[in-house]
């Protein structure tokens, strides 16, 4: 068996909690938990998640924390996003909605033979995302990273509703 590495072990010890509350909270007709995945840009990755909509808190903005784990580049990013969403108004069973928030991203390494060594860091980040979604919960997304954060991501999921 092989062990588990510190960083993992931390994380799964800190994120494991929130995800049980968040599964076992009951939906209404406009939330619900999903998950999600695509590609990321600087740092060119892979990346899968989870996430949780609530339903509207004032008007059409609904909070949608998430979770993603980013693979390649010799790296390994772990994302906390605490984003909002704005649903804009439809006719049809297709919407588009915009929004942003907060993140906090953990980079993890191992050393590649460029000398940078093994090693961790934690930055803040921030997100700015537009989307369209069905009402079945299948979306595609687009986010743009500003500070710490991945430069673009490129993602779909669904959320079960």
């Amino acid at each position: 068996m092989l062990p588990i590495p510190y960083w993992m072990a931390t994380r799964v010890k800190f994120l494991l909690p929130a995800f049980v509350v968040l599964a076992w909270a009951t939906p209404a007709a406009a939330q619900g938990p999903g998950v999600r995945g695509g590609v990321s840009v600087d740092p060119d990755q892979v990346y899968f998640g989870g996430h949780y909509e609530t339903s509207a808190l004032v008007d059409r903005l609904h909070f949608k924390p998430n979770i993603e784990l980013g693979l390649g580049d010799d790296l390994v990013t772990t994302a906390l996003n605490m984003e909002f969403v704005y649903k804009f108004p439809t006719r049809s069973s297709w919407g588009l909605y915009a929004g942003g928030g907060p993140a906090i991203n953990f980079y993890s390494w191992d050393d590649d033979g460029r000398g940078r060594g093994d090693g961790t860091e934690t930055e803040g980040g921030l997100n700015i995302l537009f989307g369209a979604e069905h009402a079945d919960g299948l979306f595609f997304e687009v986010k743009v990273g500003a500070i710490d954060s991945p430069d673009v991501k490129f993602g779909v999921g669904w959320t079960f509703k």
